[in-house]
């Protein structure tokens, strides 16, 4: 069934989007996103008093407002949970069962734009669940991950798309960032359509890559802003990154 988000009332849509970024290996509290809904767009972005996300425990150092489509874990101090970062991590504070939105193929796409400096990223990407015995169902399809380091204003990006295997066995890495004429500041439909044989990955309904054999399983959509301290210059810390979508679709 299509399914197309828009951002039209005050608050998300509860049904379809939990407003914390991975939050099974911190907790709902320390991984609230920070956001607004205005004139139709949700707005993801990182304050200068943001605080950093599993202090001490992620390296890099970053500081992220995310939402994501799905979210689940294991038990406090059991290692189920979903996209681990490191070995032995282990579960903080557990987390309910929540199935917003879980498409196993088609077609997903956001409108976005962005406003990203040398320090910071952003990113839409879909990912396994990890619910399965083994935790081996997560991979992901990356429909756009831009680093502002990688951005000529105005003029191009360095776009992060493609198949990340992770620890499925299923798959075969096949990611990389070509660079695309695109004002990544202006309104732009970044998109991937998949089956069991290709992910086509696509910016304005003009092909940028395809990557054979994705994953079918149910998959979570992951949308947010990165910002990364230790990549300050000394004079950037008023900084704000800014991800602005105006709406997300699937078919």
């Amino acid at each position: 069934m299509p399914t197309s988000l828009t951002f039209d009332s005050p608050q998300l849509d509860g049904t379809r989007w939990s407003p914390h970024y991975l939050p099974a290996w911190s907790s709902r509290a320390a991984s609230s996103a920070s956001y607004r809904i205005e004139s139709g767009s949700l707005v993801l972005d990182v304050p200068v008093d943001h605080p950093p996300w599993c202090p001490g425990d992620h390296e890099p150092p970053l500081r992220v407002s995310g939402i994501q489509s799905a979210s689940w874990s294991g038990p406090v101090g059991s290692p189920r949970g979903q996209q681990r970062f490191r070995e032995g991590q282990v579960v903080r504070e557990e987390q309910p069962r929540f199935d917003g939105w879980l498409p196993r193929g088609g077609t997903v796409g956001a409108r976005a734009s962005m406003r990203l400096s040398p320090r910071s990223m952003a990113a839409l990407w879909l990912s396994g669940l990890e619910d399965d015995d083994d935790q081996l169902r997560c991979g992901e399809l990356c429909v756009f991950e831009v680093f502002g380091k990688d951005v000529v204003p105005g003029r191009s990006a360095a776009l992060g798309v493609g198949i990340k295997a992770f620890r499925d066995p299923a798959l075969t890495q096949d990611f990389a960032a070509p660079r695309v004429a695109v004002d990544v500041t202006e309104e732009h439909d970044y998109a991937v359509r998949w089956d069991a044989e290709v992910a086509v990955f696509t910016v304005d309904d003009v092909e940028v890559r395809r990557c054979p054999r994705p994953p079918t399983y149910p998959l979570q959509l992951m949308l947010a802003v990165f910002d990364f301290p230790e990549w300050s210059t000394g004079d950037d810390d008023h900084l704000v990154p800014e991800l602005r979508v105006t709406r997300v679709w699937g078919d």
